[in-house]
């Protein structure tokens, strides 16, 4: 079972972790394409003026910039899923959950970072600002990762069984699923929600984490408070659970 997952812009600052090396990441045989991104990332924040660094970091105040001014490559890290910190990880909750949960979210989370690319849940990562769809200078991130990134996840994903994609509709722009996999829409009323879908995303997630989903059977019939499944869409290779919020 992989679920795949967005960020957050928000993040937890400092860490009591080792700084970023090869060990620090999942599918180490691409951490010289990963770094390569990093060292873009790092060039740039050290030499941009103010402005192209509020551009960057989607920050509108001089005095926030600081704390992302630094050597990504001498800070400390922590795990990604401690670093995350917006309304999807709040409601996922890791810190809350027993160690058997939180093993679940470690070996099975796979996180979209906008700078790192597809990193692990227990993946080891520093704090740092980029925007969602800000290129670092002329640089794309997204458009990297996807170019040399897909066919090794594809490779990753499809030893580890089912998986279910949690991802919001940017990150396809990462990684295109080639492969069988089950998503989820949030409705409201009748209509799709974008700031809830973030919360119960992270409940879903939590859900999972709780009862150890390992198969697709498991996932569909998995009760989560507050949503009732109104249909399930099956398209090509994608299968859609459509839930509605009653809560």
């Amino acid at each position: 079972m992989t679920i795949l997952f967005a960020p957050s812009e928000g993040k937890r600052p400092g860490g009591d972790l080792p700084p970023i090396a090869k060990d620090a990441f999942c599918l180490p045989q691409l951490y010289p394409r990963r770094i390569e991104a990093v060292k873009r990332y790092d060039t740039f924040v050290n030499a941009a003026d103010t402005d192209a660094l509020k551009k960057l970091f989607g920050l509108k105040k001089d005095t926030d910039l600081a704390r992302y001014r630094t050597d990504i490559f001498a800070a400390p890290t922590m795990k990604a899923v401690e670093r995350y910190d917006g309304v999807a990880y709040d409601h996922l909750d890791y810190a809350a959950l027993d160690g058997r949960a939180q093993a679940y979210v470690d070996d099975n989370l796979v996180i979209f970072s906008n700078l790192f690319g597809p990193i692990c849940a227990k993946d080891r990562i520093p704090d740092y600002k980029l925007k969602q769809g800000e290129h670092i200078g002329d640089f794309a991130p997204e458009k990297f990762y996807k170019e040399h990134f897909g066919d090794a996840l594809t490779e990753y994903l499809t030893a580890r069984g089912p998986v279910v994609d949690l991802r919001a509709g940017f990150y396809e722009k990462f990684y295109k699923l080639p492969l069988p996999h089950v998503t989820m829409k949030f409705l409201k009323n009748g209509k799709t929600v974008s700031h809830w879908a973030k919360a119960y995303r992270g409940l879903v997630l939590r859900q999972m984490a709780t009862q150890n989903v390992q198969s697709e059977e498991a996932l569909l019939a998995m009760d989560v408070e507050g949503l009732v499944v109104k249909e399930i869409l099956v398209k090509n290779n994608k299968k859609e659970i459509v839930y509605e919020i009653v809560s």
